[in-house]
């Protein structure tokens, strides 16, 4: 299982995540951060649980180019 977490509100709008993980992430028009697609929010940190290990790779490269830090990606 892939647990992708983002903590959206520390978000510079970059786009590195939205340009290596497409199918995961999206940004906003209205304030130019992004979107975890399908993620539920808790407490401003916004979560995906998948069974589809083949996002992992995509997000995990969008986590190490995110020049704030803010993805996590774990597959467990």
């Amino acid at each position: 299982m892939v647990v992708i977490t983002l903590q959206r509100n520390k978000c510079i709008g970059c786009n590195y995540c939205v340009e290596l993980a497409p199918n995961q992430f999206q940004m906003s028009k209205k304030d130019g951060k992004s979107i975890l697609l399908h993620s539920k929010d808790k407490k401003g940190f916004f979560t995906v649980k998948s069974n589809d290990d083949i996002i992992f790779d995509a997000c995990e490269k969008a986590s190490k180019a995110c020049p704030v830090n803010i993805i996590s990606v774990k597959n467990i």
